[in-house]
């Protein structure tokens, strides 16, 4: 991810940074008895304060130790300011939905440097308003001394569980108050934020596990101030501490899939295994010992669900509020990071890596009835075909019935030199599919071979030419590993020369008036011959994903053709006019196309419902509908 709108989004914010800040003078909050009780919140809905839960693009804020900042009277807490200041006014831009602190906020963790910390962080992070961004903070060993038993201390007065009563995503804390947890809701999701205290007893490690044994199915995001320390190069390991914590909390939840831990310089990552074989990312984000103490520099994973990655970077909002020509050398150099420790990216596949602990829920199949219209002119689904046995031979003479009644069921045969087990049954299908089953086709060429569905010789839809528009849908998957070669097979088309409807302007007049095809580059290509005009326009689309179901709409409006992949519109769609399709009373095809009106190879791949309307419709309207989303593997 390049960092330029980082800089873009602070220059016309207008950030506003005080040349200075007081020490706190006014009596200290009432600390919380030390152990009153497991302090839990009941769950109640976080208000999202001008984020949108629901996107899969969003931003976890993650601010290191600021101890030098924090340093009796040395104190300039004015890159802090700038930071939070900054993360709340970009809030809604970023999709910032929630802000961790790593611990070390202070020096000496005095009264007097804890006071003003406080009074920073109340002035820049408001709590309970529906603007307001929800953070966590906990402490680190310049904070407090001992374990999490040590009782009251300045830090718990100040940033105990009291501080965040009215932070929408507070659950709960420790009977002793040093460890808290938050739920905050964002990608479509809840997740769980864990702030441990830097040395965690038997009793707080006993709750810690009780919060995530209590919400079994939540993702969880585990934040404290020690836990992996990096060498030279980056490379990470588990601390003395941190093998403990690992060894008694961590390696059994699968649950906890990335650890944030400052405390160590230099920054580094590794990569763990828990007992479920699954990756956990452990990062170390850390820069105390850098230019001015850190000048604030904050953290940011960029979560982007759609693309299955979270990308990171690591910028100081502060010294980028500077005006350029103002900026000292070391300024202009420390104010964002961007060696493969500070900017980086790792893959984050929910259904893939979460699937042990809370497996994707897939769609319910859906009746035939829910997806046939008055301009439904056949839909074919394989969820009556094959008895419902994975790889179950469907042998030629196979019928799969038309679902609308009108008449155009279609049937199997073997082409070329296929055996019997061209064509078996399968229970794969696209998460959207109204049919959870499909077709597996084994089509191959060098000999040609494959099998082929067909419309009978009075099928209605031989010589329909749908001239006030048409919508052809398919879902379909590419083997993965993709063997062979099996360019230009055909996925469906009607029977036919074109040359025999009076066409000339096509590649060749040997072809189908309507075909839909795979290229050797694992393109679409959609071939139409209009039943007006003399032209043949064609649309290609991008590279299909082999192993990925795919959803695949061509709707033509009476005028032009456009093609969909799953529920996006592709590039490359003609403009030449194209009203209806020259149809020349022969059969309509599933799983190959001719050449000279015969067949080669047969289509490779699983093939699921197949519906084909006489109108336009909009995306909405679509087999894959709601979700119109990429089908999993």
């Amino acid at each position: 991810m390049t960092p330029s709108w980082s800089r873009r989004s602070l220059l016309t914010t207008g950030l506003a940074v005080p040349a200075a800040a007081t020490v706190f003078a006014g009596p200290a909050a009432a600390a919380p008895p030390a152990a009153a009780g497991d302090r839990h919140h009941p769950a109640r809905p976080a208000r999202s304060g001008g984020v949108d839960p629901e996107s899969p693009r969003f931003t976890v804020a993650v601010l290191p130790d600021t101890q030098y900042l924090f340093d009796a009277d040395s104190a300039e807490p004015t890159p802090v300011r700038a930071t939070l200041r900054w993360l709340r006014e970009n809030r809604t831009a970023q999709n910032i939905v929630f802000l961790a602190q790593l611990g070390d906020l202070t020096e000496h963790g005095s009264d007097a440097e804890i006071a003003l910390a406080a009074q920073v962080w109340a002035e820049e992070m408001p709590t309970g308003g529906r603007e307001d961004l929800p953070y966590s903070v906990l402490a680190g060993n310049h904070d407090v001394s001992g374990d999490d038993q040590r009782g009251s201390t300045p830090y718990l007065e100040h940033f105990g569980p009291d501080r965040f009563r009215d932070v929408p995503t507070f659950r709960g804390a420790s009977p002793d108050g040093y460890h808290t947890f938050h739920v905050f809701r964002a990608g479509g999701r809840e997740w769980l934020l864990l702030a441990m205290d830097w040395r965690a007893s038997e009793r707080g490690t006993a709750w810690a596990a009780g919060v995530l044994d209590a919400h079994p199915t939540l993702p969880v995001i585990l934040t404290t101030h020690d836990l992996v320390a990096a060498d030279d190069t980056g490379t990470a390991s588990l601390s003395e501490y941190g093998a403990m914590l690992w060894q008694d909390l961590l390696r059994g939840r699968d649950q906890v899939f990335l650890t944030l831990n400052g405390h160590f310089w230099p920054v580094g990552r590794t990569v763990l295994v828990n007992d479920a074989g699954h990756e956990v990312h452990a990062h170390l984000t850390n820069y105390q010992d850098q230019y001015y103490g850190g000048a604030g520099t904050v953290r940011l994973y960029h979560f982007d669900l759609a693309r299955g990655v979270v990308d990171v970077e690591t910028i100081s909002p502060w010294l980028l509020s500077i005006p350029e020509e103002e900026r000292s050398p070391l300024q202009q150099q420390a104010l964002e990071r961007s060696t493969d420790l500070d900017r980086f990216s790792f893959d984050l596949v929910p259904t893939e890596r979460f699937a042990g602990f809370a497996p994707p829920v897939v769609p319910q199949s859906r009746p035939a009835e829910a997806v046939i219209t008055a301009d439904t002119a056949a839909y074919w689904r394989f969820d009556e075909t094959g008895d419902g046995v994975e790889g179950a031979v469907v042998g030629a003479g196979s019928v799969v019935r038309d679902q609308t009644g009108n008449g155009n069921d279609v049937t199997a045969r073997l082409i070329g030199t296929a055996g019997a087990g061209a064509l078996t049954w399968s229970r794969d299908h696209h998460d959207d599919a109204p049919a959870h089953a499909s077709l597996r086709f084994d089509g191959h060429k060098d000999p040609d071979g494959g099998a082929v569905l067909e419309t009978g010789p009075d099928a209605p839809l031989n010589s329909e030419q749908f001239l006030d528009g048409f919508t052809i849908e398919v879902f379909l998957k590419l083997p993965d590993p993709f063997v062979g070669d099996h360019a230009w097979m055909g996925v469906l088309s009607w029977e036919g020369n074109n040359g025999d409807a009076g066409k000339t302007s096509g590649y060749t007049t040997e072809e189908p008036s309507c075909s839909l095809n795979v290229t050797s580059e694992w393109f679409l290509q959609f071939v139409l011959y209009p039943s007006v005009d003399d032209v043949n326009p064609t649309s290609w689309t991008h590279a299909l994903t082999p192993g990925r179901w795919t959803h695949v709409a061509v709707v033509n409006d009476g005028e032009h053709t456009v093609v969909f992949v799953d529920g996006s519109r592709i590039a490359r769609n003609p403009s030449q006019r194209a009203r209806g399709i020259a149809t020349l009373g022969k059969p309509f095809a599933i799983g190959a196309t001719q050449s000279d009106e015969q067949f080669g190879q047969g289509f490779y791949g699983w093939i699921g419902d197949v519906r084909i309307s006489s109108r336009a419709l909009e995306v909405p309207d679509f087999l894959s509908a709601p979700g119109t989303s990429a089908g999993r593997s």
